[in-house]
């Protein structure tokens, strides 16, 4: 079934900040954390530090009305930062692959740092963008769902 979540990022506090989320909304997380270092290494890309490895690659919390909070840690060695604009991303997770490019071909028209929808290692077809009014937008379509 389709859903929305909201997606935080965060400089390394993604994990305190879910801890505290979970304590004022009573909910627990949806899975256990994943961790930078569950990822599978990709070609070119540097060894993790050990500090890198423990960071919060996804956390999932339901809050209210069936609405849950996504989070991940930027990681300054990547040359993320942390500005106003770019902790919050909307992340739709359509049923199928065709509602997921459409959504992305509409969403993407006019954007900037766009990442076409593609077949990712957590086994969902995903992409992303920035729309021309500066709104974050991430497609995450669930292999399962998708069929």
């Amino acid at each position: 079934m389709a859903s929305v979540s909201t997606y935080l990022n965060f400089m390394g506090h993604t994990e305190d900040a879910f801890v505290f989320y979970a304590n004022v909304f009573g909910t627990e997380f949806l899975a256990p954390i994943a961790r930078m270092g569950d990822a599978p290494p990709m070609p070119g890309m540097p060894e993790l530090p050990d500090d890198v490895k423990n960071m919060v690659m996804n956390v999932q919390l339901p809050i209210l009305g069936g609405h849950v909070l996504m989070g991940t840690d930027m990681v300054e060695m990547f040359g993320h930062q942390l500005i106003a604009g770019n902790n919050v991303s909307i992340n739709l997770q359509p049923d199928t692959r065709a509602e997921t490019d459409r959504l992305y071909a509409a969403l993407s028209d006019g954007g900037t740092e766009c990442m076409e929808p593609t077949e990712m290692f957590w086994g969902a077809y995903y992409g992303s963008c920035v729309d021309r009014f500066g709104t974050r937008w991430m497609l995450n379509c669930d292999e399962t769902a998708a069929g």
